[in-house]
C-alpha cells in the first residue's frame, strides 16, 4: 500500500516519529504540499492522510486508486465527503485526542486574563515593581472565579471538561447543548433557555460548538451587547463563530472587558484581523490542540486508523 501524508509538520514538526506508518508500506512525508501539487504528489497512492489540504471532488477524480482519507484532525471539512463515497473512498478522523489540551487552554487564557499575568510580568521586568513604595505592585484588577456564571456553548468532549475544570473552581456553570436539563442537571449544569439568556448571564462564555450554517457568527454585536460590562469571551472552537469586527468594536467600547482567542476566521491572518488590534484580546495562533501529549495521540490513533483500514476494519469513519 502507497501512503503520502500531505501536511505532516502541524502535527509533527520532529520531535514524533512515523515510524509505525513505515511499517504499513510505501510511505512517502510532505510537511506542507500547496494546491497545486496535491494531484502530482499524491499520483498512485491508495491512502493519503491530510490535515489542512483539501480533497476535492476534482482531486478524488485526478485520482483512481485513492481509496482511503484519514484525516490528521476531528474536524473533516476539508474533504468533500459525498464524493469520497461515490468514489469509493474511506474517509477517517480522530475524534477527541485533544481534549483536555483544548480545555487547558480555555483556562490559560482565563487566568492570564482575570490575574493579568502576562501583564504584570511585563510590568516587573520594566521596573516598576522595582521603584514601587509597597511590597506590591498592582494597577489593573485581579478577579476570583470562585461564584461566577461559566457560560458554555456546546457540551461535547471539550465542552464537558471545560464544564468539570470550572466547577473545581468554584464556579457556576450553565450551558447551551442538546443536552436535556434533566441530564445537565445531573451533572450540575443549568440549562440556557437561549443563546441571548447565556450571553446575558455568564461572567464567562466560552465556545465549543461546531462551525454550521446556525452558529456562525453566534457571537454577533446583537448578542455581545447583551453581555455584562466584566465579562470575558473565549473561543477556542472556531474562528467564524464569532463576528470578530462585532467583538473588536465590542473591546473597544468597554461593552465587555477582555477576550482570549485560539482561533481567527483567516487562518494564518495574513489579511489581519480586526481583533489583533483590538484592546484587551489576549490571542494565541490556533495551538490549543498542540501539545505533545496530544500530538503524540493524534498520530498514534491516525496510524492505528490506517492499519485498521488496511486490514479491513476501518475505524473512526466519516458516514455521508
Amino acid at each position: 500500500m502507497k501512503i503520502v501524508v500531505l501536511d505532516a509538520y502541524t502535527a509533527n514538526p520532529g520531535d514524533l516519529s512515523w515510524d509505525p506508518l513505515y511499517a504499513l508500506g510505501q510511505v512517502e512525508v510532505y510537511d506542507r504540499t500547496a494546491p497545486e501539487d496535491v494531484v502530482a504528489r499524491a499520483t498512485g497512492a491508495d491512502a493519503v492522510l491530510v490535515n489542512k489540504v483539501k480533497i476535492t471532488r476534482e482531486v478524488m477524480e485526478a485520482l483512481p486508486q485513492l481509496r482511503y482519507v484519514g484525516v490528521l484532525a476531528t474536524g473533516y471539512n476539508v474533504v468533500d465527503i459525498p464524493a469520497a463515497h461515490e468514489h469509493g473512498i474511506t474517509v477517517t478522523n480522530v475524534p477527541a485526542y485533544s481534549t483536555m489540551s483544548v480545555a487547558q487552554m480555555v483556562f490559560a487564557h482565563l487566568l492570564n486574563i482575570t490575574s493579568s499575568v502576562a501583564g504584570y510580568t511585563s510590568e516587573v521586568k520594566a521596573g516598576k515593581w522595582s521603584r514601587c513604595e509597597d511590597f506590591c505592585f498592582y494597577n489593573v484588577p485581579l478577579t476570583e472565579l470562585d461564584g461566577r456564571t461559566m457560560g458554555i456553548v456546546g457540551l461535547g468532549n471539550t465542552g464537558m471538561a471545560v464544564a468539570r475544570i470550572a466547577q473545581a473552581f468554584g464556579m457556576k456553570v450553565m450551558a447551551m447543548s442538546g443536552k436535556t436539563a434533566e441530564t445537565l442537571q445531573a451533572l450540575g449544569i443549568c440549562k440556557a433557555a437561549s443563546y441571548e439568556e447565556l450571553f446575558a448571564q455568564a461572567d464567562v462564555l466560552s465556545l465549543h460548538c461546531p462551525l454550521a450554517e446556525d452558529t456562525l457568527h453566534l457571537a454577533n454585536a446583537g448578542r455581545l451587547a447583551l453581555m455584562k460590562p466584566t465579562a470575558i469571551l473565549i473561543n477556542t472552537g472556531r474562528g467564524p463563530l464569532v463576528d470578530e469586527q462585532a467583538l473588536a468594536d465590542a473591546l473597544r467600547a468597554g461593552r465587555i472587558r477582555a477576550a482570549g482567542v485560539d482561533v481567527l476566521t483567516e487562518e494564518p491572518p495574513r489579511n489581519d484581523s480586526p481583533l489583533i488590534g483590538a484592546p484587551n484580546c489576549h490571542i494565541t495562533p490556533h495551538i490549543a490542540w498542540a501539545t505533545a501529549e496530544a500530538r503524540q495521540r493524534l498520530l498514534a490513533t491516525a496510524i492505528e486508523n490506517v492499519k485498521a483500514f488496511a486490514n479491513g476494519r476501518p475505524q473512526n469513519t466519516i458516514l455521508p
